[in-house]
C-alpha cells in the first residue's frame, strides 16, 4: 500500500485534502497522471498543510456553486422525443449525452458525467434522474420521455 494525498475529491476514497492509503497501481496508474492526488512525502506533508486554507476555501467554492446548480435542477422536468415501437417501448435508449443536451436548451450546463442512470432509460413515460455533484450535493431531476 502507498499513501498519498488527494488533491481533489475523489469518490469513494475521499476529499481533497486528505491523506489514503491505496493501492500501489491505482495511485501510481490513475491518481498521479490525472492530478488527483500526491504522494505522501514528508515534503508534501508540510506542504499540504501550509495549503490546506486554500484547498479549503477552493473547495467551498466549487460546493457552492454545485448547490447552486442544484438547486436549479431540482425543479426542472427535461421533455425528450423518442420514436417509439410496440408496447411503448423505445427504439434505442435515453443516456446520459441526451440529457444533458436537454438540460443545456434550458440553460443549465452540467457535465453527463455527473448524472447517475442505474440503466438507460428504454420505455415512455417519467422517470426519477439523480445528479450527484459531489458526496454531499445531489439533486433529483425529472425525465419526460415522449413518443413521436
Amino acid at each position: 500500500m502507498m499513501e498519498v494525498i488527494l488533491t481533489q475529491d475523489v469518490e469513494k476514497l475521499g476529499e481533497a485534502g486528505e491523506v489514503v492509503r491505496v493501492r500501489p497501481g491505482y495511485g501510481r496508474n490513475f491518481l498521479l497522471p490525472r492530478g488527483l492526488a500526491l504522494l505522501a512525502t514528508s515534503g508534501n506533508k508540510a506542504q499540504l498543510e501550509h495549503q490546506r486554507r486554500a484547498i479549503e476555501a477552493e473547495q467551498a467554492r466549487l460546493r457552492a456553486e454545485h448547490e447552486k446548480v442544484a438547486k436549479q435542477i431540482e425543479g426542472t422536468t427535461v421533455s425528450i422525443a423518442r420514436k417509439k415501437g410496440e408496447e411503448d417501448k423505445l427504439f434505442g435508449s435515453v443516456s446520459t449525452k441526451d440529457i444533458a443536451d436537454a438540460l443545456t436548451a434550458q440553460n443549465i450546463e452540467i457535465d453527463r458525467k455527473l448524472i447517475r442512470l442505474d440503466a438507460p432509460i428504454k420505455t415512455l413515460g417519467s422517470h426519477e434522474v439523480r445528479v450527484r455533484f459531489s458526496g454531499a450535493v445531489e439533486a433529483t431531476l425529472k425525465v419526460n420521455v415522449v413518443g413521436v
